[in-house]
């Protein structure tokens, strides 16, 4: 009985561990999504405004 002890314990460590790999790698790929898609919205302004400005013939510098 009390060879089974280190057993449990070592195994719920290994199935615990493992589950905060998952979460670890999950939250970097969220992080990433989000870093890629602020830069797909940043870009996409940039170009609307650049559009604006030319179509409205507006210069930044008066």
């Amino acid at each position: 009985m009390k060879r089974i002890y280190p057993l449990v314990v070592m195994t719920l460590t290994i199935v615990l561990s493992s589950g905060c790999t998952v979460l670890a790698v999950a939250d970097a790929a969220v992080s990433t999504t989000v870093k890629v898609g602020s830069a797909v919205v940043g870009t996409a302004v940039d170009v609307t405004a650049a559009g604006v400005r030319a179509v409205t013939s507006s210069n930044k510098e008066k």
